[in-house]
This record gives structure tokens, C-alpha cells and sequence, in this order.
């Protein structure tokens, strides 16, 4: 295995932040992770990297990095219904959900043109429109750093809640997550509850529902609202919308009547944490080459030479600002490292 000292890890993150890591390797299947922990005294407090699409850098990495490229998809199982599906990790995302797509396999239609690789998606529990890994989830395979052990969560271990698992808390930073197997229908069911996917089928002038519609539809809308990291650097949704109670959405409605909310469950109201920045004033926010995106204030961005720090202290004026305004605190969905 080749390991390589101050590495930059400048491509390797979308937000373009131009670090280094002390050491790198890159891995293609788990027997080579077997033979990194023997070269490498640091493999045990190494850092994964997939796609470098969640990830704000604010200093260099002084530790073990390696990249996850374990590549693959395998149908495992079908029946009339159902179809399972292995991936390996280092997987493209929305390249796996256009396989799907092509071979009329639904389920995560919804989940088009999001950033990243597919061992983040359970870590995550990555979502949008309506839909969420956990419901698609079926299994997968990680390794444990210490015990050089390949262990299976079902979809149960996993602990899913909103942007959580026990990938992000309970387990962080002791697992490897090397491939993931979701259950997905031959029997559509579509989701198109959310009234941006609505609108951009009626512009489309489909009239007849099909997940390439859908995904088509999503793809349009992300496209339209969401900067290309690739041309600007960017973590997608840098927070999380922020859940409260529903008496307290029901005093907020009272000063600010255009308020969004949606119920989550009895006694829980998830509220849109961009309407939240915009009133702040933020959105189209530029400081040097540090700002909130013009079209979508939860997207931070760097504009060309912004390092962490700079978009870090940014995100910290936006959270003070909102919880002075509503009282709401807002958790960044971005890691920091």
C-alpha cells in the first residue's frame, strides 16, 4: 500500500478548501484496509474520506486520511416486488440513483443530484422530498477500526433519525462502512407530496408519473436553486431544518404569519431553516470570498480563495443571528473538522 505525506486534499473536497493531510491512502476493497492497519501505526485514528461533499476543512489534517473507492453495483436479491441491491462505498450517489432509474428500480427517484458517495448515505441518513435513506436502508457491511472486524447493521441498528445514526454519534469514528444493500420496488409508489416536485412536472408538461419523471423533475429543481460545486465551492445544505415544539411554532406564526413549518409527529414541527437565514438577511450575504448563496441561503459557499475558518465564523454569525430573531437554533449538517 502506498502512503503519501502532506497530501493535498484540495480536489478530494467540494468545498475546495486547499489542506493538507499528513498522510493519504486510498483504499479499492476491504483487504487492503487489512493491510493499511499493518503498515500504518495511525490507522486506528484515521479519517474517511468518500466524497468530500459534507466535510468543512477550517485546518489541515494532521492524521491518517484515507479515500474509500470501493466500487460495484450488485443485485443480490429479487423478487416479483422487490429488488436488493449492494454498493460498494466509493460508489458516486446519484450515479447509483441513475442505474436505478434506467432499470426501473424506485425508491430513491427523490434522492436525485444529491453530492456524495454512497457510504455516506446511512451515516447521513441523507434525504430530500419526502424520502429518506431509512426507507429504502436495508443493510450493510462496516469494518471496525480496532477489532479489524467486518460487522452487518439491518436497518434497525442503524438508530435512523433526521440526518442521524449511529454512525455520527454513538460510533463515531470506529466503523468503515465498505458497502450498502437497499431495498428498492419494481412497483412504484410515487412521493411527490412536496409542492416544488408538483410545480416543476406541471412546467415539464408530464402528465404521466414515472420515477425518470421524477428524477427529472428533482434534477431541474436542484439545478435551478443549488450552485455547482465544481464552478463554486459548496456542501450542499450547510444546516439542518431545526424541529420545535408545536406551541412554540404557534407563538412564532403570531409575529412572523409567513413562517414554514411542517408537522413531523405529534407535538413536533420541522421548520425550513432557509426561510429562517433569509429573514436574517443573509441570503446573497458575500464577505471577501466567504458568503450564503444568492438563490439558497442554506448553501454557504467559498467563492475562490475563502479558507475554513472564514465560512466556519460565517455559519456561527448566521446561528447567533437566527436564535436572536426566532429563538430557534440551528445545527450545521456540515461536519467540521
Amino acid at each position: 500500500m502506498n502512503i503519501h505525506t502532506n497530501y493535498s486534499l484540495k480536489s478530494l473536497n467540494t468545498f475546495g478548501m486547499d489542506v493538507y493531510a499528513r498522510q493519504f491512502a486510498s483504499f479499492e476493497n476491504p483487504e487492503q484496509l487489512l493491510q493499511l492497519q499493518e503498515v500504518s501505526n495511525e490507522f486506528s485514528k484515521c479519517m474517511v474520506l468518500g466524497g468530500g461533499s459534507n466535510i468543512l476543512f477550517t485546518k489541515n489534517a494532521d492524521r491518517l486520511v484515507i479515500k474509500n473507492e470501493i466500487r460495484g453495483i450488485e443485485i443480490v436479491k429479487e423478487d416479483g416486488d422487490d429488488v436488493y441491491i449492494k454498493v460498494g462505498a466509493g460508489v458516486v450517489w446519484h450515479q447509483f440513483v441513475m442505474y436505478c432509474i434506467e432499470n426501473g428500480f424506485a425508491g430513491i427517484e427523490n434522492l436525485a443530484l444529491i453530492p456524495g458517495n454512497i457510504g455516506a448515505s446511512p451515516m447521513q441518513n441523507i434525504g430530500a422530498y419526502g424520502v429518506e435513506i431509512k426507507d429504502v436502508f436495508y443493510s450493510l457491511e462496516a469494518y471496525h477500526k480496532q477489532e479489524a472486524k467486518t460487522y452487518i447493521f439491518y436497518n434497525k441498528d442503524c438508530e435512523f433519525g433526521y440526518r442521524e445514526s449511529v454512525f455520527k454519534k454513538k460510533y463515531k469514528d470506529q466503523f468503515i462502512i465498505n458497502r450498502v444493500t437497499y431495498k428498492l420496488s419494481k412497483k412504484p409508489a410515487y412521493n411527490i407530496e412536496y409542492g416544488a416536485i408538483k410545480q416543476q412536472l406541471e412546467i415539464m408538461g408530464c402528465k404521466d408519473l414515472s420515477i425518470k419523471n421524477i428524477a427529472a423533475a428533482v434534477i431541474a429543481i436542484r439545478t435551478a436553486k443549488l450552485p455547482d460545486p465544481k464552478k463554486i465551492g459548496n456542501a450542499g445544505s450547510f444546516f439542518k431544518n431545526p424541529e420545535i415544539s408545536d406551541t412554540q411554532f404557534e407563538q412564532l406564526k403570531k409575529e412572523f404569519p409567513n413562517m414554514v413549518g411542517y408537522p413531523v409527529k405529534p407535538g413536533l414541527v420541522k421548520l425550513a431553516a432557509g426561510w429562517l437565514i433569509e429573514q436574517c438577511g443573509w441570503k446573497g450575504y458575500r464577505e471577501g470570498d466567504a458568503g450564503c448563496h444568492p438563490l439558497q441561503a442554506l448553501v454557504l459557499v467559498n467563492y475562490g480563495n475563502a479558507n475554513g475558518q472564514e465560512i466556519f465564523l460565517l455559519s456561527e454569525k448566521i446561528l447567533k443571528s437566527v436564535f436572536q430573531k426566532f429563538q430557534v437554533t440551528l445545527e450545521r449538517e456540515v461536519n467540521i473538522l
